[in-house]
């Protein structure tokens, strides 16, 4: 069985063909990275009508590359939420134009879902259940995760996500958008003892988040301190934010008793995240997954394998369709 996935939530527009016989999955993926650089930030507009102009070229160049034709595909998947309104409905109309079509099933695909299944793209040791960090530019959760489908959220953030909070930090530190992988890169000169950010909502019991105040710390030292100390300012950023995101997660695989914890999104690309993860499962007796560096972003991979899963126990969209740029996790 070859299923399409279509993801076009935010600001990448991204196609894949999942294949249930190998499992093995083709994809392609266009960043819209350049167009909302000089912004600092995704024009949501802007967003949608790059998608508009993307979508059936990938979708061609993919079946190109795969040596597939549209009679091949037997189903098609799209992210039909949380996200952008505009970006959505051009992944959901191309996705129910081509199943129309093509007499073929078409399967929503929950953005967040997409991000927690990605790790099982590339790891056969992963079962249920487990603990999933999810963290990423829009959000920050940790869901418990028993099967497929069944998703109980512990904590999410109360506003910023860490992803944004790296963006906004990165703004004032004049590295340009997306922030997270400039901050990261430049934190590897910066000097581990000179600041010692604090730690968000660590204090207390819990598993929420918080990062709009540590981003309110971080400019705030930024204006006293200057753009020349910004590599230590990076570390001390990126050292509270991967501190925080561990310490909530070994909260949770503790009040859970769980020993695998899954970590994906943008964020979980992070290498200082990843070390510091890796190292604590390890202290728990526990293991890690983390999808491939080319998953964690928003990709159509993802989407066409969670959509896959999604066909196989039945589920089926009809027209009209609808997008849901707000959709709780834990209400599928």
């Amino acid at each position: 069985m070859y299923v399409l996935g279509i993801e076009t939530s935010c600001d990448e527009t991204g196609i894949a063909v999942y294949d249930s016989n190998t499992r093995q999955v083709e994809h392609e993926l266009y960043s819209q990275v350049k167009i909302h650089a000089q912004y600092g930030g995704v024009v949501p507009e802007l967003a949608s009508r790059d998608h508009v102009t993307k979508i059936l070229p990938l979708i061609q160049a993919l079946l190109k590359k795969t040596k597939l034709s549209l009679a091949d595909i037997s189903g098609v998947a799209y992210t039909a939420g949380p996200g952008l309104v505009g970006a959505l409905l051009v992944g959901a109309a191309t996705a129910h134009s081509l199943a129309w079509g093509l007499d073929i099933p078409v399967a929503a695909v929950h953005h967040m879902e997409g991000h927690l299944l990605a790790p099982f793209l590339d790891s056969e040791n992963l079962d249920y259940p487990f603990i999933a960090l999810l963290v990423s530019g829009g959000h920050t959760l940790l869901v418990e995760v028993s099967a497929f489908g069944c998703y109980q959220i512990l904590g999410e953030t109360l506003d910023d996500a860490a992803g944004e909070a790296f963006d906004k930090v990165a703004k004032m530190l004049e590295l340009g958008y997306p922030g997270g992988p400039a901050i990261s890169q430049l934190a590897e000169r910066g000097n581990a003892d000179r600041f010692r950010f604090p730690r968000p909502m660590t204090d207390r019991p819990g598993l929420a988040f918080s990062f709009s105040g540590l981003k309110t710390y971080s400019i705030n030292t930024i204006k006293a301190e200057g753009i020349a100390a910004k590599a230590d300012i990076a570390r001390a950023f990126q050292d509270a934010v991967v501190d925080t995101l561990a310490i909530k997660c070994t909260r949770a695989l503790k009040m859970t008793g769980l020993t695998r914890l899954v970590v994906a999104g943008g964020v979980s690309a992070n290498v200082s995240l990843r070390h510091k993860l890796t190292r604590l499962m390890a202290s728990m007796g526990g293991e890690v997954f983390f999808p491939k560096a080319e998953f964690c972003t928003d990709n159509g991979a993802m989407i066409a394998y969670a959509g896959y899963l999604r066909l196989q126990i039945g589920q089926r969209e009809s027209l009209p369709f609808q997008v849901r740029p707000r959709w709780p996790l834990d209400s599928l």
